[in-house]
């Protein structure tokens, strides 16, 4: 909460896994910090309290300045990568229509992140296609 000292989206150099803690502003103005990554065994969407310190430094690294006083856990999700921890690098996309489960009028959309599934044209057009 408070006034943010940024007007644009602020992303790092990716991380082994995903973006790593970017800043975006949300429709109020208000900067959020989001998403680290914790690779789990089971689904959980509780907000892990012992992962603040790690969080407020990656926070940090874009604002320097940053009072941890001034965050606030917002939620967990669930991502949808397609490889886990250990694998060698980020895997691809994944479009799975009839001819993979035998379901005709399905696409299966796997491993397709932000702002894969809200922005891109293309993924559209290949889907309509699939289904055509």
């Amino acid at each position: 909460s408070g006034k943010v000292p940024f007007s644009h989206l602020i992303y790092p150099l990716p991380i082994t896994g995903g973006l790593g803690v970017h800043l975006t502003l949300d429709m109020a103005g208000q900067a959020r910090f989001g998403p680290d990554v914790e690779w789990i065994g089971e689904r959980d969407y509780a907000v892990d309290p012992a992962r603040r310190d790690e969080f407020v430094a990656a926070a940090r690294r874009i604002w320097p300045g940053l009072e941890a006083e001034r965050l606030t856990p917002a939620y967990a999700g669930i991502r949808p990568n397609i490889g886990g921890p250990n694998a060698p690098q980020m895997a691809d996309f994944r479009i799975d229509g009839s001819g993979q489960h035998g379901l005709p009028g399905l696409v299966c959309l796997f491993g397709i992140d932000s702002p894969g599934l809200t922005s891109s044209l293309a993924i559209g057009d290949h889907v309509a296609a699939i289904l055509a």
